[in-house]
Order: C-alpha cells, then structure tokens, then sequence
C-alpha cells in the first residue's frame, strides 16, 4: 500500500447551506428581515467589545505589576530608632514599622520628611536626594 492508495472510511460531513429556498421555505429558519437574515452579514462578536474594555488588551492605560516600594520618612525612623542604631529591612518588619507583602521582602524607599537629628545607619534601602543629604549631615551612613 502507497500513499496515494489510501482511503478515508468516514468522509467530512458539509454544513447544511440554510437560506436558499427549498424544503425550510422562503426565511429558512433566519427570521424576517434585519441584518441577521441577509446573507454575508458581518456582526462584530460580543466578546471583542468585552475585550476591548480591559485597558491593557486596548493598549495603554493599565497598571503595573510590579510591586511600588514601601515608603517611609525620616520623622518616623528617628522616632522608632536610637542614635547609631542599623537600620534594615529586617529590623523594619519586626519593629512593625512596615508590612510584610505576599510572603516576600518589601522593597522600602525613604523620603527625607521631618527633621531628624540621630546618627542612623541604614542597609539596603533606596532613598530620595533630600533624605540622603539629611542623614549624611547627622552623621549616619548609607550602605
């Protein structure tokens, strides 16, 4: 047996061709009149509209997935700290100072807010030009 020798045993069954006359009568089952009736009609599924109103299948406009930092001002660290204490995320989480996000260690940026007169030394953090400045002048360190 080559290739070209073989058969199907069942054949593809044709769609019925509805709307041309003959046993279904002159609609054919499609209703009267209207755009649903005609043939070659083109209506827009409904699941595209559904889509589209999801912003970020439209193409702009959506949120981001990425988790923002946990954001925390000086005021509040000089408060919850004594001078020439370290100063990371560990600390953070166990003093209660910020929340622990899904299991996983949240990423802390601090604002320079507040006056803060302590020696801090912080590990670990991303900090904003302002609040660099004042713990470097209180004689802290930023690693």
């Amino acid at each position: 047996m080559q290739l070209h020798q073989i058969t199907k045993n069942k054949f593809n069954k044709e769609a019925k061709r509805v709307g041309r006359g003959g046993k279904r009568g002159t609609f054919s089952g499609r209703g009267v009149k209207g755009q649903k009736s005609r043939s070659g009609r083109k209506l827009r599924p409904e699941w595209r509209d559904a889509l589209k109103s999801l912003p970020k299948k439209r193409g702009y406009k959506f949120k981001s997935i990425q988790n923002k930092p946990v954001i925390l001002d000086l005021q509040t660290l000089g408060a919850a700290f004594k001078s020439g204490e370290m100063v990371t995320v560990d600390i953070l989480l166990k003093k209660g100072l910020i929340p622990k996000s899904s299991g996983q260690w949240p990423k802390v940026k601090i604002l320079g807010k507040g006056p803060v007169a302590k020696k801090l030394n912080f590990k670990g953090f991303s900090f904003s030009a302002g609040a660099k400045d004042v713990i470097i002048k209180a004689g802290g360190t930023i690693k």
